[in-house]
């Protein structure tokens, strides 16, 4: 393990045991698990995710290390980065008032590098823009983005809400509000740790342990979701899940695309690491 830090950051590509990592270095340094996943952080969906709490039941530790922003969100709720980075600082001070070491873990970019970072000032959104940008997106979601200007780039559904209601709201493009001076990053900065195995090792993780998601509860899972209208493109595996249990595809193709997805979204965090986070740490092989 590495030596004591105030705070640490320990993220990777999926499948790459960055949440094994994580769980012994807060063991070692007397340290608290912050999540920094977008989708771990929503009840209900725990196999799915990929959560640390898959396959048990929810609670505020793990083995005596305490666990903080998972699985405390409903399916039916909305989340900013702002919101988000609102609550990491409230567990960041909790646990550094406590006299123990945050842990920020998990493999969502944004959130890092709004930890990181900080975010820049944002319009507060009415009820009713907000409302209205999410029936533009579930209606036509590529009718939603080309409101947007040719840099906004990102595709998943909540983010291009995002990034039409504050248009809807102000005139102005999320990616100008962006431009504007951040504030509000963690201080100092959280040694960052990268678990950052190459794709020849990630690839057989990832064949390995989804049927085993599919078979530790995911179904059930996926029709809590369908039963909750929540938007399965938002995490992987669930628009699979979803589509077999409408009978749309068969199981076999399911298994075969979601893991077909998930090896795509490794080499997409793959080359935001490299692009995007400097990490003080990198480790280039799996955590088993």
């Amino acid at each position: 393990m590495v030596e004591k830090h105030t705070s640490f950051i320990v993220t990777g590509p999926t499948a790459s045991g960055k949440s094994e990592y994580a769980h012994r270095l807060a063991r070692e340094h007397n340290g608290v698990i912050i999540n920094c996943d977008s989708v771990q952080i929503y009840s209900g969906i725990e196999n799915i995710s990929a959560s640390p709490f898959a396959g048990r039941s929810v609670s505020d530790e793990i083995d005596g290390v305490p666990y903080r922003l998972f699985s405390i969100l409903p399916l039916s709720a909305q989340i900013s980065v702002a919101d988000y980075l609102q609550m990491a600082r409230r567990e960041y001070d909790a646990a550094r008032g406590a006299g123990r070491t945050p842990i920020f873990v998990g493999g969502t970019g944004y959130y890092m590098n709004a930890i990181i970072n900080g975010i820049s000032p944002m319009p507060e959104i009415s009820h009713e823009n907000r409302a209205r940008a999410r029936e533009m997106v579930a209606t036509d979601l590529d009718a939603a983005r080309k409101m947007l200007p040719p840099e906004f780039t990102a595709t998943d559904p909540q983010r291009v809400a995002r990034a039409v209601e504050v248009f809807l709201e102000t005139g102005r493009h999320l990616t100008e509000w962006q431009k504007l001076p951040r504030s509000g990053a963690i201080t100092p900065t959280p040694y960052k740790v990268l678990i950052n195995p190459d794709m020849s090792e990630l690839r057989p993780r990832i064949v390995a342990r989804i049927p085993k998601m599919v078979a530790g509860g995911a179904l059930d899972e996926a029709r809590a979701i369908i039963a909750a209208n929540w938007d399965a493109s938002r995490a992987i595996g669930a628009a699979q899940l979803c589509a077999y249990l409408r009978g749309e595809i068969s199981r076999d193709e399911c298994v075969a695309d979601w893991i077909n997805k998930t090896n795509q979204y490794a080499k997409r965090q793959r080359t935001w690491f490299r692009t995007q986070f400097a990490a003080d740490l990198e480790i280039n092989h799996a955590i088993k």
